[in-house]
């Protein structure tokens, strides 16, 4: 018997609404209840829930059905899972729960940057995915690195055309492989040494695949326009995105500057250039002890330093051409650098330069620490916490709406040296002293620099906002109670007002515990999986 008009459009009209309802009761994993959303793009905060089922978002609003499991968020915030693209988490496989990113309600991580990478990036990423992470993981390929494999030690020089051919086949293999771009680290060896000339052509490669160029520009001082107008050649010529990494103003001849780098950043901008910044939340940089020492010095490796600082005459003016240094930036001792973590010597941990040289020198005379901090290169270096930034000049970058939040830390085991306390703290010290305190920032916008701008500028699809059919990648916190409290002296210490992240939907974070739950991912590059 056949079906009359009417009953065939009747029955067309119901199964078309029934595909379209919302799941049924008990059909998502996972529902947020009464949180006050921030979905990532600026806009407004708005109440309502969030339906999560098989690892993505997706209703928010009002959701009628039912979750496996429901989570309150009355009174808390729920927004993105905040996205780091500055990190030197690369050693990810080896500490896969990420402990000190989630509970800051980092979900995804870029490794990779200044300069400083593996160049078997197929590899990383499949060990990644084989060990299971806790945290989404992308990497960018690093300069130096390239250059290390390529020129063989013998880097004070330009590359030889064959040298050059060699680092351009490794960042295209490492861009066919996934990293999300070019790094570079042009303070650090080898690339203290490289041309423009050498990155454009590093930087075409990256291009060719829509990579970005993200770089630890040369001058952080009063020389970095002269830094900033060389990222700009390099974006230009290579026609790519280009990222400044951790931007800062360090020593007091440099402060106060703030204002001009962003206007000369902004006609960057102007002129067409798809250049963006990131930024920590802190007044001191962390990096090598060994960056106080000229570079000339230390080219070639640990053996050519002993034998040059072993010479009188060269440690002599080796020494003199610190004092130079320190000088030009306004300073009369190297006591604003503080040892984090030296392993030839441990009981340093925690003291400035000074301290330590009177502790191992009985002087601290200015000559004494500078011989200090040749000592301590020569028996394998320390890493240090550098204070030399202004607030005033910190407030300035972070209110611009391009400066993303980024930590540029590693991956920290619990009570090990006296690191940066950025590692613990970085993103709740935002929404705490320059949200909630000082009101250098509006709670939403501070959200976007964590989530959407960041997915945005690196190219991380459906990740970085609230919405249906995104990545589950989700932070609940409370913003009255968000804080940091990892301090200089005492930097192992995690954040508080965070009791919930979820990465692609899985509970990481669960009334502030760590589940041990590993639902990372590793993330290739878009063009890699077209």
């Amino acid at each position: 018997m056949s079906i009359k008009a009417p009953c065939l459009g009747l029955a067309i009209f119901l199964l078309f609404t029934s595909l379209h309802r919302a799941p049924a009761a008990d059909q998502y994993d996972l529902v947020i209840r009464h949180g006050r959303i921030i979905d990532g793009t600026g806009n407004p905060a708005f109440h309502g829930d969030v339906g999560i089922l098989q690892g993505r978002v997706t209703e928010i609003g009002r959701v009628n059905g039912t979750g496996r499991r429901e989570i309150d968020a009355r009174g808390l915030i729920v927004a993105p899972g905040f996205i780091d693209v500055h990190t030197h988490a690369d050693e990810i496989a080896e500490m896969p729960t990420a402990e000190n990113f989630v509970r800051m309600g980092v979900t995804t991580i870029v490794a990779g940057n200044c300069g400083s990478s593996s160049l078997e990036v197929g590899k990383l990423l499949r060990a990644a995915e084989r060990t299971n992470l806790a945290v989404n993981f992308a990497t960018l390929v690093g300069h130096n690195d390239v250059r290390s494999r390529a020129m063989g030690g013998n880097y004070d020089r330009p590359p030889t055309a064959a040298e050059l051919t060699e680092m351009k086949a490794l960042v295209d293999r490492a861009m066919r492989e996934g990293a999300v771009g070019l790094s570079t680290g042009l303070i650090y060896q080898p690339g203290v040494f490289a041309r423009t000339e050498e990155i454009i052509e590093l930087a075409r490669i990256a291009a060719k695949y829509d990579g970005i160029y993200t770089s630890h520009m040369r001058h952080e001082d009063t020389r970095i326009l002269e830094a900033i107008a060389e990222v700009v050649q390099i974006a230009r010529a290579a026609n790519i995105r280009a990222e400044i990494s951790h931007l800062k103003l360090g020593g007091p001849t440099a402060w106060g500057r703030a204002p001009a780098v962003l206007e000369f950043i902004e006609n960057a901008r102007a002129e067409g250039l798809d250049l963006t910044q990131d930024q920590y939340a802190y007044t001191a940089s962390s990096t090598g002890l060994g960056q106080l020492i000229p570079d000339s010095v230390l080219e070639g490796g640990r053996r050519k330093f002993i034998e040059r600082i072993s010479d009188p005459v060269t440690r002599s003016n080796t020494i003199a051409s610190m004092k130079a240094n320190l000088e030009r930036r306004g300073r009369d001792s190297f006591e604003y650098a503080v040892i984090a973590s030296c392993s030839s010597h441990p009981e340093l941990n925690g003291l400035n330069v000074r301290e330590a040289a009177l502790k191992l020198r009985g002087a601290g005379s200015v000559n004494d620490q500078a011989e200090l901090v040749l000592d301590v290169q020569k028996a394998g270096g320390a890493s240090a916490v550098f204070h030399g930034m202004s607030e005033a000049d910190l407030k300035v970058f972070m209110a611009h709406p391009n400066t993303m939040i980024a930590c540029d830390s590693g991956l920290r085991k619990f009570g090990e040296g006296v690191p940066h306390p950025r590692g613990y703290g970085n993103n709740a010290r935002v929404l705490a002293r320059y949200v909630r305190e000082l009101h250098v920032l509006r709670l939403e916008d501070a959200i976007r620099r964590m989530t959407s701008l960041p997915a945005a500028t690196f190219r991380f699809a459906a990740r970085g906002l609230l919405q249906p059919s995104y990545w589950a990648d989700i932070v609940i916190f409370d913003p009255e109670k968000i804080q940091d409290t990892a301090t200089y002296e005492h930097p192992h210490a995690y954040p508080e007002g965070i009791p919930y992240v979820l990465v692609n939907g899985i509970l990481v974070l669960d009334q502030g515990l760590h589940t041990g739950a590993k639902a990372g991912q590793a993330l290739r590059h878009q063009a890699c999986r077209e």
